[in-house]
């Protein structure tokens, strides 16, 4: 058996690789590793089961040079092995590659949703003022939302919000109030506290989702006072709309304020003249609120001889809607970004 011969055609064999592409060449290694050293019918293992047919005096001389070969045949593999590898790095390299100096289009810069940005400038005119920022679970015992708020069950007021029930007693909070019964419950007066966060009524509608922001506030001390709600109202109004904003306070009814009262702005589409989104009257309806009422007090364990407070609540989609000439609030929720990007001027 010549030996030098297996070991020159092995040579021949393995210079091939170099002639196929990164994944030819790679299931051709594997092929001629299983050829020369494969278990079953590799060349070499064979030659060593041929071994107990030589003869005894020969059979040293014949595994030395079994091992030879096999010590050049493995030697190759790896060489070629470390070789394909190399290979296939490079042409990972060069698909991967990145000109770094094409320019590439410029990336839109996101921004703020516009009721966010309502939210946040609501929140900072109201925290320059001295109000601390409190909050409660969205998730609300009937409690909380109602019975504490002078609302009782049974009572016509509940009718004035279409509310999602999960239980008898349990429900999405249909506005934030619930956070101010919380915070007469656990801290003791003077309070002066926003409450913002989503609250959820069964409405769907241009000007209604059934879930949306509001900001309620809420003062209580032993000499606040209307004259007190009205000022404060009047610059939040002031600061939020511009300094020539008109505002007007008309008498209304709510079962947790008494007094009670809906504040309005002069209309912001058309100055005051009259408009369809006026409704012709020059005025605009923006937000509610009213003195805390007795019961209410009493409720959260507050004497109501010693302290008296006021409270007030908007709508932030609304606040939005006004603020950007909005006529539809699904367009807020829609996230559509045609729609959200006409903002992008006002929120960057």
């Amino acid at each position: 058996m010549d030996f030098n011969d297996i070991l020159k055609k092995f040579k021949e064999e393995i210079e091939k690789i170099k002639e196929f592409d990164i994944k030819e060449a790679k299931r051709y290694f594997e092929n001629l590793k299983v050829k020369y050293l494969g278990r079953k019918e590799g060349i070499i293992p064979n030659l060593f089961k041929k071994l107990r047919e030589v003869p005894p005096e020969k059979r040293k001389e014949f595994g030395q040079k079994i091992n030879l070969i096999k010590e050049e045949v493995e030697k190759a593999l790896k060489e070629y092995y470390e070789f394909l590898k190399q290979v296939e790095k490079e042409e990972k390299l060069k698909k991967e590659y990145v000109d770094v100096t094409i320019k590439f289009k410029d990336f839109e810069a996101g921004s703020l949703h516009p009721v966010t940005k309502t939210l946040n400038r609501i929140v900072e005119i109201f925290t320059n003022m001295g109000f601390a920022i409190a909050d409660g679970p969205e998730i609300e015992l009937d409690f909380y939302n109602f019975e504490a708020l002078n609302i009782p069950k049974g009572h016509p007021a509940r009718e004035m919000q279409d509310t999602f029930y999960i239980t008898n007693e349990i429900l999405p909070r249909t506005h934030t109030s619930p956070i101010q019964i919380r915070t007469m419950l656990s801290q003791k007066p003077p309070i002066q506290i926003i409450a913002p966060g989503k609250v959820y009524r069964r409405d769907s509608d241009p000007t209604h989702t059934p879930m949306f922001h509001q900001v309620e506030g809420l003062l209580i001390d032993e000499k606040a006072t209307f004259t007190d709600l009205m000022g404060i109202l009047n610059i939040f109004l002031k600061e939020f709309f511009g300094k020539d904003t008109k505002v007007r306070f008309r008498p209304s009814y709510f079962p947790f304020t008494e007094p009670s009262a809906e504040v309005d702005i002069g209309c912001v589409i058309c100055k005051g003249k009259g408009c369809r989104v006026c409704k012709g009257t020059g005025w605009l309806e923006v937000l509610g609120c009213g003195m805390v009422h007795e019961n209410v007090l009493k409720n959260a364990n507050i004497d109501p001889e010693k302290y008296q407070g006021f409270a007030f609540g908007m709508g932030v989609e609304r606040l939005t809607m006004l603020k950007y000439g909005i006529d539809d609030i699904r367009l807020l929720f829609e996230n559509d970004v045609r729609f959200l990007r006409q903002f992008k001027p006002f929120l960057t």
